[in-house]
């Protein structure tokens, strides 16, 4: 492939989407750059407060456990607030959590703070999602969502360089950045993204029709989308354990940490390197192949971790998984879309979110207790079966449900209230 080829295929991967998405798309890259908590947060607790690593696993999964509250809640405060108003205030919010880490140290502030800040940044996630499926034409959706996932990982790449050659500034130094850098992006949201939550229907006389009224309980009755939750399920189990495996295993083989941290980086590398060329490869493809193919990916890409003896070995089964990953995101957050009702998109989108948080929760768990237990050998052909089963519910369960979606006529993006917002160069 050409040079001039390929930047005309750039071109073309970034072209036609509208203005507020950009910036939308910006202050997700400035989120992510300051995304620095999470990050060393494990390495605070214990090198620097001297918490015991049972303490920092136990903080950590306190995060996804306020995940799996905060999902439903931005959910709800989506459809009912706003769009705009949800993302700032749980910006806002996750910001005075990571300000309040750089001053706090009793344990248990620490851990409250660290649930209350899981809550915080899921909660923005609905509305994101939301957002982006409200200005972005149908046909388009897909592709938003692998663009702003693409700024995501290229945002958290720099955090992680620049927290690198910045830790000797002191970790509470790297939490203040995060809070400037998060705060930064709720004024972006505030000042150049429109509202985008659609307005109300109106009969033939201009008088407002009543929506049906759309509860947590009422999403989880939608047989396709429960199904395709449930699904998503067993892949974000399947995603989440070699964070916590991969690292085990390559110790168990005598490995040494510095070359775990060369195979992860692998995922970052591949995904801001070549993100946008698998967008354009699988463009236009049906949601139900490319759902079942990467849970294949991940399947077979974790499965090879227990034949892997070598740092090189390794870093190849993550490429794989790791390309699962990039078709899997974008195109499910887009299923998510298609299937929501106009009115619901938040709360379809809570209820998905709330399952990449509770396997963000019990995966580490589970996995750490498999490789502590029967090893790791039964880690990887757990996540192989669970992978495969995953593919064949997509195949088989979905089928149907996600053809009719995709055959559904295109609907044009929704007006946003107030101004439009200002162009942005991509």
């Amino acid at each position: 492939m050409s040079i001039d080829s390929l930047r005309r295929s750039a071109r073309e991967t970034v072209s036609g989407l509208p203005p507020g998405f950009w910036w939308l798309w910006l202050s997700t890259l400035v989120n992510r750059t300051g995304a620095f908590v999470l990050t060393f947060l494990s390495l605070y607790l214990t090198v620097e407060l001297g918490h015991s690593a049972w303490f920092a696993g136990l903080v950590v999964a306190l995060h996804g456990l306020g995940g799996v509250a905060g999902s439903p809640l931005g959910g709800a405060l989506t459809d009912r607030w706003g769009r705009r108003p949800t993302m700032v205030t749980m910006h806002l919010a996750a910001a005075a959590c990571a300000a309040a880490l750089a001053v706090v140290t009793s344990a248990w502030a620490i851990a409250a703070v660290v649930l209350l800040m899981g809550v915080a940044m899921q909660a923005v996630r609905p509305s994101i999602n939301a957002t982006i499926s409200d200005m972005v034409p149908a046909h388009d959706v897909r592709r938003a969502y692998a663009l702003n996932y693409w700024a995501l990982n290229l945002g958290f790449a720099i955090a992680s360089i620049g927290g690198g050659a910045a830790a000797f500034l002191g970790y509470r130094t790297l939490f203040v950045v995060d809070a400037v850098a998060t705060t930064l992006c709720a004024v972006i949201v505030f000042l150049r993204l429109p509202e985008t939550r659609p307005e109300g229907r109106t009969d033939t006389a201009g008088e407002p029709v009543a929506e049906e009224k759309v509860g947590m309980l009422t999403v989880l009755r939608d047989a396709p989308f429960r199904t395709l939750v449930l699904l998503n399920l067993l892949v974000c189990l399947v995603f989440t354990a070699p964070w916590i495996g991969l690292p085990l295993t390559m110790a168990e083989q005598g490995l040494s940490p510095s070359s775990y941290g060369v195979v992860i980086a692998v995922n970052g590398i591949v995904i801001v390197g070549f993100q946008l060329l698998v967008n354009k490869l699988t463009d236009k493809r049906s949601p139900v192949v490319l759902l079942t193919l990467s849970a294949l990916l991940f399947a077979l890409g974790t499965g090879a971790t227990a034949l892997a003896g070598s740092p090189v070995a390794f870093a190849a089964t993550v490429v794989v998984w790791t390309v699962g990953e990039m078709i899997h995101v974008p195109t499910n957050a887009a299923a998510t879309a298609r299937l929501a009702p106009e009115h619901a998109r938040g709360r379809y989108q809570g209820v998905m979110g709330m399952s990449w948080a509770v396997a963000g929760f019990v995966a580490p768990i589970g996995a750490g207790a498999i490789v502590g237990g029967p090893g790791p050998d039964v880690l990887w052909a757990a996540t192989t079966a669970i992978g495969v089963l995953a593919a064949a519910g997509y195949a088989v369960l979905l089928r149907k449900a996600l053809a009719e979606e995709t055959e559904a006529p295109v609907a044009g993006p929704v007006k946003a209230e107030g101004a439009e917002a200002s162009a942005v160069s991509a």
